[in-house]
Formats: structure tokens, C-alpha cells, sequence
């Protein structure tokens, strides 16, 4: 499947606009999500596993206890594109 180009910085911006949990870090957007417990992390990332294998895109992510960085960048794409702002918006639904 052919992924969609890289976004213009302009375009990151506008994407992040209505992601305003979300920030530019590099060439990935990243979130910070916390819960009261490791088995709602866990939870979290369950649901987040099944939302990419569905979209069939996979985010870069690292767990602590009750803690999940996630980062999402298109790496065939060499950065963000309108993948990335999809995905973002879909683990965010899923809070």
C-alpha cells in the first residue's frame, strides 16, 4: 500500500491545531498519557494495538507503570503525514 507524502511544516501546524494534547518533536508528533493504574495503561495500549493493526499503521511507543509516550511518524515518509494525524485523532477517541 503506497503511504500518503510528508506534510509541510505548515500543514503539521494545522493538523496539530486540532490535536492540541499532541506536539511536534523532530519529525514525529508524540502525546504523554498517564492513568491511575498499569493495568489502564495496559488497557490503553490493548485498544491502541487493535486500532493499528486495523489502520495498519504502528505507532513508536514506550510504557513505564501507568505511563505511555506514544510517537507517530510515517518512517517510509521520512516524517508526518495525514497518516499521522489520523492516527493521533483515533487513539484520542479512544480516551
Amino acid at each position: 500500500m503506497a503511504r500518503p507524502p510528508k506534510l509541510d511544516p505548515q500543514a503539521v501546524q494545522t493538523g496539530l491545531n486540532k490535536l492540541p494534547l499532541w506536539i511536534l518533536d523532530g519529525n514525529a508528533i508524540v502525546r504523554h498519557f498517564q492513568f491511575s493504574s498499569f493495568v489502564g495503561a495496559w488497557a490503553f495500549m490493548s485498544k491502541v494495538a487493535l486500532l493499528a493493526e486495523k489502520m495498519d499503521h504502528h505507532p513508536d511507543w514506550h510504557n513505564v507503570y501507568n505511563v505511555v509516550d506514544v510517537s507517530l511518524s510515517t518512517h517510509d515518509a521520512g516524517g508526518i503525514t495525514e497518516m499521522d494525524m489520523q492516527m493521533a485523532m483515533a487513539i484520542d477517541g479512544l480516551l
